[in-house]
């Protein structure tokens, strides 16, 4: 796997050490860190175009991935939680970011299965930090009608699912039942997102931030840019609303939202 991180601009190189730096504070059993995806690849996209009165912007995310000894490290969500917050926080870093964290047995066990997404990242990767103390294992290279074949699965799966949350968001839309429209429709959302990024990368993640899922899905298509547009105050304060509808609207009483 790469090292070198010349391909990329200096602004760039030094956000990355930031990133790397609060990763492996906030997570010391951290053994490789790996940047992946466009700026690994140096495809990275950073747009802006209007369509009308309306502006739209894309800019890449750093995708990165975390591996640790242990699967229950790996989930420990509050540090997650720690690592976007100080990233975000930091005045520094102005790119928008993307971890994801997995055990080495985990990826190591999809890189048998032939799980093209992690084969891409240890063909495609950069090496950002590395302990020494793990290893990553071979490429088992899927054959292009398994790719195919696991396309077609997950597409199936997900896009059925999705359609049933979008069902039962209207369902409690015509009821007036808003918050758990709210809900229904967020999940709908994600799973219309998890969809795409399944059949292009084989690969869902954990978390529920559909700002984050839908910035991934936009590196396939512009068009999902579309989708929620944010170029008024009352456009972003709607899909603020969606975003935090997950756990908001299920669980806390302060939660408002209209038809």
């Amino acid at each position: 796997m790469k090292k070198s991180l010349a391909h990329l601009p200096k602004q760039k190189q030094t956000e990355l050490k930031l990133i790397t730096r609060i990763i492996r504070k906030q997570f010391p059993s951290a053994h490789i860190i790996i940047l992946f995806g466009s700026y690994a690849r140096g495809q990275w996209v950073e747009d802006t175009y209007t369509e009308g009165h309306i502006t739209y912007e894309y800019v890449s995310d750093f995708d990165i991935l975390v591996l640790t000894r242990l699967k229950k490290t790996a989930n420990n969500f509050s540090r997650q939680n720690s690592v976007d917050d100080l990233i975000l926080q930091h005045k520094r870093i102005k790119t928008p970011v993307s971890v994801i964290y997995h055990s080495v047995g985990q990826v190591n066990y999809r890189l048998k299965e032939g799980r093209y997404f992690f084969s891409d990242i240890k063909k495609e990767g950069r090496l950002l930090y590395d302990s020494g103390k793990l290893k990553l294992g071979r490429i088992c290279k899927p054959s292009p009608a398994k790719r195919k074949q696991i396309a077609q699965e997950d597409f199936k799966e997900w896009f059925k699912s999705a359609k049933g949350f979008y069902k039962h968001f209207e369902y409690a839309l015509n009821d007036r039942d808003y918050k758990i429209a709210a809900f229904q429709l967020h999940q709908a959302v994600e799973r219309f997102y998890s969809t795409t990024l399944l059949v292009f990368t084989g690969y869902k993640g954990k978390r529920h931030n559909i700002e984050k899922i839908g910035r991934q899905v936009s590196g396939y298509d512009t068009a999902f840019l579309k989708v929620f547009p944010r170029a008024t105050k009352e456009q972003d304060e709607r899909f603020k609303l969606l975003k935090k509808a997950y756990i908001d609207a299920r669980y806390k009483k302060d939660y408002k939202i209209t038809k």
